[in-house]
């Protein structure tokens, strides 16, 4: 059984069809990156699965469990964690407050509901939940710094370990190293890679083939609001069926390395 569900999912911005009819499996601890040029969809079906657009059609499940249309969910359960392209690190916090920031504020709201709940103790069990995640992403040695101090790569490991420390259900990534010089880019790469070898859920926008190519169970092309086609990557990278496809790689191709397939 799939341990996430996208079924037919729709998004309009006025006139414009941005998603159709979108819909895919992926397996427990298993890793799908959506691919395809810009403007076909990915970011916003992405969104549409974390909440920050509300889809005007479809279903999404996780675990058996609907999550939207929106059923009833335990508070301290988080569905999706998603890393943004350009980090959205708050620069008045370290990073360590970066990473704990959304666990204290829950923290205060259970609190706030239970008199015996004890919040400094709790606020002391997610710093030290936050140095172990930040120095698994190799930045213990930055915790008490502000992003402004840190390199564009350390700022994306940082929104990683943000998402982690939520423990999310399936964790997204939106174009990770977009942002990034490309000497940086591998840095954040290597972190992603070793979430692969931790059992996590991963959904992946991105635009670095070889990457999706190594990394991935399964990989969705997309173009148009629509799946043109997907499969696994021998599939998708050696033997595409569509001529979208076989175009976009194509034309990856020989941006990329002065020569085509």
């Amino acid at each position: 059984m799939a341990y996430l569900k996208v079924k037919d999912i729709y998004k309009k911005f006025g006139d414009t069809e941005v998603l159709q009819g979108v819909s895919f499996t992926l397996d427990k601890c298993g890793v799908l990156s959506l691919i395809g040029s810009s403007g076909s969809g990915k970011t916003t079906l992405l969104r549409c699965i974390n909440g920050l657009e509300t889809a005007d059609g479809g279903t999404i499940t996780v675990d058996g469990k609907q999550v939207f249309p929106l059923n009833e969910q335990e508070d301290d359960v988080l569905t999706f964690g998603l890393v943004f392209q350009n980090f959205n690190l708050f620069p008045q916090y370290t990073a360590l407050e970066n990473v704990t920031l959304a666990l204290d504020m829950h923290a205060k709201r259970k609190a706030k509901k239970d008199k015996k709940f004890d919040l400094k103790a709790e606020k002391e069990k997610n710093k030290a939940l936050a140095l172990g995640i930040l120095k698994n992403v190799g930045l213990i040695d930055k915790a008490n710094n502000y992003p402004c101090e840190l390199s564009g790569g350390q700022q994306q490991r940082v929104a990683i370990a943000r998402a982690l420390a939520l423990k999310p259900k399936v964790l997204c990534f939106d174009e990770p190293t977009s942002a990034l010089d490309p000497e940086l880019t591998g840095e954040v790469l290597k972190v992603i890679k070793e979430l692969k070898n931790t059992d996590m859920t991963m959904l992946i926008v991105t635009h670095e083939m070889e990457f999706a190519k190594n990394i991935s169970d399964k990989v969705v092309f997309m173009a148009d609001g629509v799946i043109a086609e997907s499969g696994t990557p021998e599939q998708v990278f050696n033997d595409p069926q569509n001529e979208l496809t076989k175009n976009f790689l194509k034309n990856y191709l020989e941006k990329q390395y002065g020569y085509s397939i």
